[in-house]
């Protein structure tokens, strides 16, 4: 028989119960929905985390005071001290593949305007800060080297402190105090909302990082060196030099841990990405349990279908059909059911994370990947169910069939 034939027999006989038809692939519909919208959502929720930590920098190395051990106590990162504003100037002076370098120390205190106050994050960087964390200014500019050399009491505020101290007033030139001492405002840096962490990322003060040393904290140690490598390929050799450099001129033996630790911005974006991947395979997976009912279900009815038509079986073999052409149209069946219920679910799935961005203001994206793999498992599944009920069928004595009443 040809397959043409046995495909247009195989549909005749699913619209002949056009209601067990639907509720049979309604598993496979809802299975093959639920990783699609699932998946849509999982990979909106990596794709924003990648984007705002893609928006700290690119090419970041991140150099951290600790990791020293005394007594038996390990410092953590930043609290040992170990690094000074002497390291930085070193790594700017020896390595050219750092391009941009800002040391950073930081505290947080309480900051006023007139008659308003606020308590706020205060960090002390270099001017190349915002050019490594690629943030630009709504009004003013960055502070210069000669501020940083100079300690000049001159800062820069976030989108919050804007909002919290000046509201409709212009905060440019205005003095702000921080800790009783008065600095100028000379820039105003654009909002970012909140953070991976849910930190809100414009509630801070900059300073020139001298200034927030002598002036403010008191101190004479940095905790961190933000460093931007000339290219992707680079930081690994930027990394390299820096410990290099470092264990040097901190006279570090060999047989010595390091007393700072130094990572990039991919490792932060592998860690802040991996739960939502996780997050993301455990919920599909419990969405696929529903093609697991779906194909049971479809097993089930295919089942029911050959103990109905076990006379018209027996009398198409009498005439003539082969078992493998009872096989045949039980399988395409059983694997039709199950593709027009996977693509009615991929429908769905694609309706179900559009309307779950507009309505939650959740990002989503569909992968064309999940799409693909959905409906080639969702016909798998048709395949894998319906094989029994099919060799079932096609294992039918035409006699005893002809006798089944």
């Amino acid at each position: 028989m040809k397959l043409a034939a046995t495909f247009l027999m195989a549909l005749r006989a699913l619209r002949r119960n056009k209601m067990r038809t639907v509720l049979t692939m309604l598993g496979i519909i809802i299975g093959v929905g639920a990783v699609i919208a699932m998946v849509a959502i999982g990979n909106g929720a990596t794709s924003q985390v990648e984007d705002q930590i893609a928006a700290l920098g690119q090419n970041v190395v991140l150099v951290f005071a600790g990791s020293v051990t005394s007594g038996g106590v390990r410092a953590g990162w930043g609290n040992a001290g170990t690094l000074k504003p002497r390291d930085a100037d070193a790594i700017k002076r020896e390595i050219p593949d750092a391009i941009a370098i800002s040391p950073e120390v930081r505290t947080s205190c309480q900051i006023s305007y007139a008659s308003q106050n606020w308590f706020t994050s205060i960090i002390g960087e270099g001017p190349d800060y915002f050019t490594i964390r690629n943030w630009n200014f709504t009004e003013g500019t960055s502070f210069t080297d000669q501020d940083v050399r100079s300690s000049n009491k001159v800062c820069i505020i976030g989108a919050t402190i804007q909002f919290q101290l000046f509201e409709d007033e212009d905060p440019l030139g205005k003095i702000l105090r921080i800790n009783g001492v008065p600095f100028t405002i000379v820039g105003v840096l654009e909002s970012r909302g909140l953070s991976v962490q849910g930190q809100d990322q414009d509630d801070l003060v900059v300073l020139p990082y001298t200034s927030a040393m002598k002036r403010i904290m008191g101190v004479t140690n940095l905790r961190t060196i933000n460093i931007e490598a000339s290219s992707p390929d680079k930081i690994e050799v930027v990394q390299d030099q820096i410990t290099d450099l470092l264990r040097q001129k901190h006279r570090i033996q060999e047989d010595h841990d390091d007393d700072f630790t130094i990572r990039n911005q991919q490792e932060f974006t592998k860690a802040a990405t991996a739960t939502s991947r996780i997050l993301t395979i455990l919920v599909v997976s419990i969405a696929s349990v529903s093609l697991l009912v779906g194909g049971i279900g479809i097993m089930n009815i295919m089942l029911v279908s050959v103990t109905e038509r076990t006379r018209e079986i027996g009398i198409r073999m009498a005439v003539g059909a082969h078992g493998r052409d009872i096989l045949l149209q039980f399988l395409i069946e059983a694997t039709s059911l199950s593709s027009m219920g996977g693509v009615i679910g991929i429908v769905l799935g694609m309706g179900a994370s559009k309307i779950i961005s507009l309505t939650a203001q959740w990002p989503t994206r569909i992968s064309p990947l999940s799409v693909l793999l959905s409906f080639m498992f969702s016909a798998c599944v048709g395949i894998f169910f319906g094989f029994y009920p099919a060799k079932k069928a096609a294992a039918l004595d035409p006699i005893e069939a002809l006798r089944y009443e």
